[in-house]
């Protein structure tokens, strides 16, 4: 089964792939000598593959930067060059001279794709807070707010690098958090791109009066011991909740799941055994599935918080997001359940956004006993 949809994905990409380049030649021919053709080739035919054989062989660098970037590319030509050859056909009913057109045609579709690249890179490094208030109506003790702070899916590695990873630690730490979440997929599918850079020591300076919790998401997988990733993560000062909780002053239980992937995580119900439900309850839940929003709400989660979704990340993805998830981006509150997702601090894939946005989470938690 698996290798039929492996070959049915290699035969639509290779069709697209194509459509790409007839695109491309079309534009080029009349100004470049034929000569250039088999260059033209060799080099689609190495961008196309690049994508596939830097996610094997991730430890080369180079090849999966340039499959990254290659990525970008083809998603935002498959959607404009519909539209540059729609507009191209309508112009047939004019008089306008079919080789200029086709010309200018080309030009601007260049131009749309810079464009669009330039803003996407900006988008995706130049993060935002967004500010959420939430009323648990529960006692916290001593405690009559509590200010979260929480980032999802940075994706370190190669692209969402030490440079975006100082920028979330000034981030983090100007919104002075009691605590802070980090709901899954920090690490970018591949370990050692993460741990031979210095991901952990710049992580270790948040600051946050309760501590710093994080659980795993579906990208946080490497071909080794789950525990060498917990071990790797807990050197940045934080505290990986792998399907665990842990109580935190005020009477605050912090729940955190396995991904759903793992077929092995424990019902929720079992993580909530020993907890008092008298006192808030939080969630740390990396893939806001309607599933596990509605087995949350049941169980008397007060917050969940998410990510995953990356709120499409590249338009109009979004649409799709929002098809499949209840909640695939900001608050939803169903009673006294609180659903939080974050469409993330970084990327997967190619470091651009359009139609999203980098992000960080702040939640202003007010308790107040009915």
């Amino acid at each position: 089964m698996f290798i039929l949809l492996g070959i049915a994905f290699l035969l639509i990409y290779g069709v697209l792939v194509f459509y790409i380049g007839w695109s491309g030649w079309r534009w080029m021919k009349p100004v470049v000598s034929a000569r250039f053709k088999l260059l033209y080739i060799i080099t689609l035919v190495f961008l196309a593959l690049s994508l596939i054989l830097g996610r094997m062989f991730g430890s080369i660098s180079l090849l999966s930067i340039i499959g990254s970037y290659w990525l970008a590319v083809f998603s935002l030509l498959l959607l404009l060059l519909p539209i540059v050859h729609l507009m191209v056909w309508l112009t047939r009913l004019t008089r306008l001279p079919h080789h200029q057109v086709q010309k200018w045609a080309g030009f601007l579709t260049l131009a749309a794709l810079i464009s669009l690249i330039i803003y996407g890179s900006y988008q995706a490094y130049s993060p935002v807070v967004r500010v959420y208030d939430v009323k648990i109506s529960k006692q916290a003790g001593e405690l009559d707010t509590l200010n979260i702070v929480m980032a999802s899916d940075m994706h370190f590695g190669l692209l969402s690098d030490e440079a975006h990873a100082k920028r979330m630690v000034e981030r983090i730490n100007a919104l002075r958090p009691d605590l802070v979440l980090y709901p899954g997929d920090l690490i970018d599918d591949n370990l050692d791109a993460y741990r031979n850079r210095d991901f952990a020591e710049i992580l270790s300076g948040v600051q946050a009066k309760y501590g710093v919790y994080a659980s795993l998401g579906n990208h946080d997988k490497f071909d080794g011991p789950i525990q060498e990733i917990i071990d790797e993560l807990e050197r940045s000062k934080m505290t990986v909740l792998y399907d665990e909780s842990v109580q935190i002053p005020g009477g605050v239980t912090l729940v955190g799941r396995k991904d759903r992937t793992e077929t092995d995580r424990a019902e929720l119900a079992t993580l909530l055994q020993d907890t008092d439900s008298a006192h808030p309850l939080l969630l740390l839940e990396h893939q806001p599935h309607n599933d596990d929003l509605e087995l949350a709400r049941q169980n008397g989660i007060d917050l969940m918080v998410s990510g995953h979704t990356h709120r499409g990340q590249i338009a109009p993805a979004h649409l799709i997001t929002q098809a499949i998830y209840e909640n695939d981006w900001g608050l939803l509150q169903k009673g006294s359940f609180h659903s939080i997702v974050t469409s993330g601090f970084g990327f997967w894939g190619p470091p651009l956004r359009i139609g999203s946005r980098a992000e960080i989470v702040q939640i202003n938690v007010t308790f107040e006993q009915e």
